[in-house]
């Protein structure tokens, strides 16, 4: 070995990094790539055994200050380098160690080319890298959350899915399938390309993503098939406004409605004097080829009110759907309109859920809507996209109101319920409508966002009025793009009967007064004790300075602990016209929840009115129940934190739900005993509040959950868990008890859509929806 040799081996050992690929020796240089490979294999050895020592030292917390930070050094070239080089095929530490290698490599012809093959290749990683990393269908922290051993290695995300995860089967976000995508490009599995990077250069040209709703042939007949069954096919205006939209954009659009799967369609387009002239022609062009498509150029721009009024005095249809200029409809989206109607004659509006789809075609975020929530509606625009009307009623309330822009499909819904009834408007939920965003050219609503919030909120406003109860209506406080509607309590207040059962723990008893009595700003309370024999003289001596309060009433209940038995007996005994019923474990956080939950418990059509309730360590405890999620019941977007906003920001609005808990739950209590109150013999523990709700439900009223009244649910502390055989079995008999008797709400609670999960609490996309399509029973 010359000097130049020892040389270049001795800065190869100072590197501190390893490389490893595969390739042929150079000739007559055997022995010499010996003691290379050797020396490669010691250093991969001690990168093994850092990393080992770091992740040891992680796991128990025992390295020092200055030790973590000695590995930190040594790992970041060692580690997140050389490992990557070995064992992941990246050559980033390969291109330093071979710059380091100069000599070594003009010995030996073979490594040079070997230096330059790697350089030609490394541009290319980052590349690759960086552009999933940018991908709409790549979620880090769903990446991070769904393989969390990630986390506990330090492995970045998109480099990770690059290198590895795509080849282990792994999704890069909740909207791209790895499997599916391989499995419908076999070339592209054959090849070892990565199938994300596939989708983003090409494959988003040669087809859609797999997304849960691509149609067979079998399909699209048995489709032709309902369609020829249907009793009647009513003729769907769809009404379009077109402003200057790009010319691809405005054609794909006009081209979904031409492939719509039903035929009995027409199209009314109002041109609101595009300055683009490219788009007059485009239009009188399609319009000249297809009879159903009707074009009206209006000769002064207006905005899209006054050129969605101008479409719409085109239709001549029994309904009217209303598309913008550059979105994409589902090739079935008349179709199930059209089943809807056939369904449902009497129903005024239809909604569809919706997605949002990108420039080069890829559709993401989906919006899975609950049925009909007002209440929900009063805080943002759950209907939006796929909207279709009766003709008749959009001309009963005037089409669209000028001075709306921006919130007019708002408005319109708000004004057209007024007219109507919740009883006839119809949810579908499927995607039906591909809503685009992040185009070039952002709509109205994306470019003046805070414009359109002052719009929704007068639209809301108006509507509050014609009702005529001095509603108000202000920003959202966590989510000031959305709306929080503040009620009126009728005058003289009415009388709250707040329930509180306990036993002994005086420690809970007395916060949970405290708040009731001290910390509350509702005038009018009665708060009633049902004791169930508490033996503890801290107990004995809170009731003794309790009592000398005179809206304080202890209520003695012997025999065993009935949850349902104990409420039914306070009710009896309560004066008030409303009931709060009251876990002994809450404590108040805020001095408004009462008034909050009473002005909804007032309302006619409202039921049983529930908090956000939270654990102690501030993560979310209660947000509504969702029936059918755990197999049973439960709760929405449970643990999560303080600020969530939930899906689509439901954690932060007013809405209907099926059930709330009987932790903070209030009601009128004409309600509470029309609905014969909580079912003492099926449900003495757990689930008869849920039961009671549904109830509440079945007789016609809507239970509301609320975000603006705000607790602390110290859960369980009082009663303790589910933790004995008798308990346990006395659980599982009320599990029994439920599912026999509330089993079509568990398959479809009307306020959760059956294309969300129900193994998870914060609406997850659902593996295989359980909604059962039209054309099903025509396959």
């Amino acid at each position: 070995m010359n000097d130049a040799d020892e040389r270049a081996e001795m800065r190869l050992r100072d590197a501190g990094g390893v490389f490893a690929v595969d390739y042929q020796r150079p000739s007559g240089a055997d022995s010499r790539e010996a003691e290379l490979a050797a020396e490669l294999a010691q250093a991969h050895d001690e990168i093994k055994r850092l990393v080992a020592i770091r992740r040891r030292n992680a796991r128990l917390g025992l390295a020092s200050r200055k030790r973590r930070s000695e590995l930190a050094r040594r790992l970041k070239t060692v580690e997140a380098r050389a490992e990557l080089a070995v064992r992941k095929k990246s050559f980033e530490v390969a291109l330093g160690l071979m710059r380091r290698t100069a000599q070594l490599r003009r010995k030996h012809g073979r490594l040079a080319k070997l230096w330059a093959r790697l350089r030609a290749r490394f541009k290319p990683d980052k590349a690759n890298i960086a552009m999933i990393k940018n991908s709409l269908f790549f979620d880090k922290e769903w990446y991070a959350s769904t393989y969390p051993e990630l986390g506990a290695e330090n492995i970045k995300a998109a480099w990770h899915y690059y290198a590895l995860g795509a080849r282990e089967g792994r999704d890069p976000g909740p909207f791209f399938s790895t499997r599916s995508y391989l499995a419908n490009n076999p070339s592209v599995a054959q090849a070892g390309i990565n199938p994300l990077l596939h989708y983003e250069k090409s494959g988003w040209r040669e087809g859609p993503v797999p997304f849960g709703d691509e149609l067979t042939e079998l399909d699209r007949a048995a489709v032709r098939r309902h369609i020829a069954d249907l009793a009647s096919t009513p003729l769907i205006s769809v009404v379009m406004p077109v402003y200057n939209p790009p010319i691809a954009f405005l054609r794909q659009a006009i081209e979904s409605v031409m492939a719509q799967s039903y035929e009995n369609w027409e199209l009314c387009i109002a041109n609101d004097a595009s300055p683009d002239p490219e788009v007059a022609r485009t239009l009188d062009k399609i319009a000249a080829a297809d009879k159903r498509i009707k074009v009206l150029h209006r000769k002064k721009n207006g905005n899209i009110c006054a050129a969605s009024n101008s479409a719409l005095e085109l239709a001549t249809g029994e309904f009217v759907a209303l598309m913008d200029h550059d979105d994409i409809l589902h090739e079935t989206a008349l179709y199930e309109i059209a089943v809807e109607i056939d369904a449902h004659p009497d129903v005024d509006v239809i909604y569809s859920d919706e997605d949002k789809i990108s420039e080069n075609g890829v559709r993401h975020s989906p919006f899975f809507k609950p049925d009909f929530n007002p209440d929900l509606l009063l805080g943002q625009n759950t209907i939006n996209h796929l909207a279709v009307y009766r003709r008749a009623l959009m001309a009963r309330i005037g089409g669209f109101r000028p001075g709306f822009e921006g919130s007019q499909d708002h408005d319109l819904i708000l004004r057209a319920w007024a007219a109507s009834s919740s009883h006839r408007i119809r949810h579908i939920p499927a995607a039906l409508y591909h809503w685009r965003q992040g185009t070039q050219a952002p709509s109205f609503s994306e470019s003046r966002l805070e414009q359109c919030t002052r719009a929704a909120r007068q639209a809301i406003q108006d509507f509050l009025d014609r009702e005529g109860e001095g509603a108000i209506v202000v920003a959202a406080p966590k989510a000031s793009r959305y709306s929080r509607v503040i009620r009126k309590i009728p005058e003289p207040k009415p009388l709250v009967s707040v329930i509180v059962l306990t036993k002994d723990r005086a420690d809970l008893l007395s916060v949970c007064a405290d708040g009731v009595l001290n910390r509350t700003d509702y005038p009018n309370i009665e708060l009633l004790i049902v004791d169930h024999q508490s033996k503890e003289q801290a107990t004995r001596d809170l009731f003794g300075t309790l009592e000398r309060d005179p809206r304080v009433t202890i209520l003695p209940y012997a025999g065993e602990f009935n949850f349902s038995a104990m409420n039914n007996m306070a009710v009896s005994a309560a004066k008030g016209t409303i009931l709060a019923l009251l876990n002994n474990d809450i404590e108040v956080m805020e001095p408004g929840w009462l008034g909050e939950m009473v002005s909804h418990a007032v309302r006619p059509e409202v039921g049983a009115v529930g908090a956000k309730l939270y654990y102690a360590d501030g993560r979310l405890q209660h947000a509504g129940v969702v029936i059918g999620v755990g197999g049973v019941a439960g709760h929405s977007f449970l643990f999560e934190g303080r600020e969530a906003l939930g899906y689509f920001g439901q954690a932060t609005l007013t809405r209907a739900v099926s059930a709330v808990t009987g932790a903070c739950l209030v009601v009128r209590k004409s309600v509470f005993l029309e609905a014969r109150g909580l079912d003492a013999e099926a449900f003495p523990i757990a689930f008869n509040d849920i039961d009671f709700c549904l109830k509440v439900q079945s007789k016609g009223y809507r239970n509301v959950w609320t975000p603006f009244a705000e607790l602390v649910h110290h859960e369980s502390l009082s009663r303790g868990y589910e933790d004995t055989p008798e308990k346990k079995a006395r659980f599982a008999r009320e599990c029994a008890n439920f599912r026999d008797r509330w089993a079509a709400v568990i398959e479809n609670d009307p306020y959760y859509n059956p294309n969300l999960s129900l193994r998870s609490s914060k609406y997850d996309v659902a593996e295989i929806s359980r909604r059962l399509k039209p054309w099903f029973r025509y396959l």
